[in-house]
């Protein structure tokens, strides 16, 4: 097997870039950017830590991704399995990326920056939906901002109706965690409350 090891070597495979992918990088949120941003009810939370890097799915209301100023977002923390894998990521290294998708768009959005846990009772209190507020809210400094193009949302033709797969052909969370645990978790039973249990913590 053939292994590129250098830079040099990827270069002189893939050639130079365009203008059309570079001048497209902000450091900041521009006013473009920012409808992207605020139109998005999901996005990809890239953090690292010592463990190794982790990406984690974020979904909300559309713009529960918040523009504090053009140099900082705002990503509340809602209810979830309490694994907190990306927030233990940021308190040790506060690298972390952002790839927001908007249903029927073909461009994703990508930030990178830096970022720290807020737990400011005034910040917690703005984010709150039906009542609740999140326990933290990530405040990421922007130091970078660019579109993706369409060609991989294109090829996969992700948002296709026709090309949406039977949930019932794929294992459910059951199914996984009783075999990841020998039928101690899981199982027809959790499937089965799941939608509720889901329903009434969705916040």
């Amino acid at each position: 097997m053939s292994v590129i090891e250098t830079v040099e070597q990827l270069e002189a495979i893939y050639g130079a870039t365009n203008d059309a992918s570079t001048v497209k990088v902000a450091d900041h949120v521009t006013p473009l950017y920012r409808i992207f941003i605020e139109k998005a009810p999901f996005a990809a939370l890239a953090t690292i830590g010592p463990e190794g890097i982790d990406c984690s799915p974020r979904g909300d209301l559309p713009g529960f991704v918040r523009m504090h100023d053009p140099k900082t977002l705002m990503l509340p923390d809602r209810r979830g399995n309490n694994r907190v894998d990306s927030l233990r990521n940021i308190v040790r290294d506060p690298r972390v990326s952002l790839m927001f998708l908007i249903p029927g768009s073909g461009n994703a959005v990508r930030a990178n920056g830096r970022a720290h846990l807020s737990v400011d009772p005034d910040l917690l209190a703005s984010f709150k939906v039906e009542g609740k507020a999140p326990r933290s809210v990530m405040v990421m400094t922007v130091d970078e901002i660019y579109f993706q193009c369409a060609r991989a949302i294109v090829r996969s033709d992700l948002w296709n109706p026709d090309k949406r797969v039977d949930p019932k052909t794929l294992p459910t969370p059951g199914q996984i965690l009783a075999e990841m645990s020998e039928n101690k978790v899981g199982g027809a039973e959790y499937d089965r409350i799941w939608p509720t249990r889901a329903a009434a913590t969705m916040w």
